[in-house]
């Protein structure tokens, strides 16, 4: 039982990998709570409230009538407006942008001061492709999960004399609500080649939910003591065996970082 007696919340669990992390934490013993604007289908399973963490009211109310939390997952996220930038509703943009950025802020926010008294915490955030990569005619959630990885690494560092790690996941594929939206919107929206990835995907069975829920046990758990701002991949990652590379892990690995010249064996550009 890696998180026998440990309470944790997860934001954005209704569904998706949001709802097999929690059911994840569950069997390994920990009281799993969970958030999301609707939580209808899971509060006869999980203790479930709910939240709109977009909203600092809403999430400062509902941590305060919590138990003291070990644990942190921010899952919730949507895709936001399709299309070109230019030509996105501006309303729709912005709130892609509270939901997948600011709400994963103000959740830890609300949870950090509980964490910082008690000498201990696990923050984990979900990022992903959105932020290692460009998105075209997703600009919003490519902006905000690579906001996410940026913040993740910042307070990691704020963190780290309190014992608090704070990571992100990068789940890979997943065939989830989000992938039928893409769908739904067609190439026109997303994009020909997205769209046929999309496609590709769907038929494929994208990437298991139970890789990404397996990964945010491993970082809720004391195994991963001491790894902490990090963007790890759930599907390509050698995750597990991250605790006997320690030392190396204090460098940039798995962190966002500037491609230098250098970096792809050039001789130019180095004015250092």
């Amino acid at each position: 039982m890696k998180l026998a007696g440990r309470a944790a919340l997860v934001a954005g669990a209704s569904q998706g990998l949001g709802l097999e992390i929690a059911r994840a934490f569950v069997a390994e013993g920990a009281r799993a709570i969970v958030c999301a604007r609707d939580v209808d289908a899971v509060r006869g399973e999980l203790d479930a409230h709910r939240c709109d963490v977009s909203k600092p009211d809403e999430v400062a109310a509902l941590v305060a009538k919590l138990p003291e939390l070990d644990i942190l997952v921010n899952c919730a996220g949507i895709y936001g407006p399709k299309g070109v930038f230019e030509d996105n509703d501006w309303s729709e943009w912005t709130r892609a942008i509270e939901i997948d950025l600011f709400g994963a802020v103000l959740l830890c926010r609300a949870v950090v001061p509980s964490m910082k008294r008690r000498g201990r915490g696990k923050i984990i955030q979900l990022s992903g492709g959105g932020a290692t990569a460009p998105l075209p005619r997703l600009s919003a959630y490519a902006a905000a999960k690579a906001a996410v990885v940026r913040f993740a690494e910042t307070i990691a560092v704020e963190l780290a004399p309190h014992h608090i790690d704070v990571n992100c996941i990068a789940p890979g594929a997943l065939n989830t609500r989000m992938l039928q939206e893409v769908l739904d919107a067609g190439p026109a929206a997303v994009g020909e080649e997205f769209y046929k990835k999309a496609l590709a995907q769907q038929q494929s069975g994208g990437a298991p939910l139970a890789h990404g829920a397996a990964l945010a046990v491993f970082l809720a758990s004391a195994a991963s003591d001491g790894i902490t701002g990090k963007l790890i991949s759930a599907v390509w990652d050698p995750w597990a065996e991250l605790p006997d590379h320690r030392d190396d892990l204090a460098g940039d690995i798995y962190t966002l970082r500037r491609i230098v010249p250098a970096d792809r064996g050039k001789g130019w550009g180095d004015k250092r």
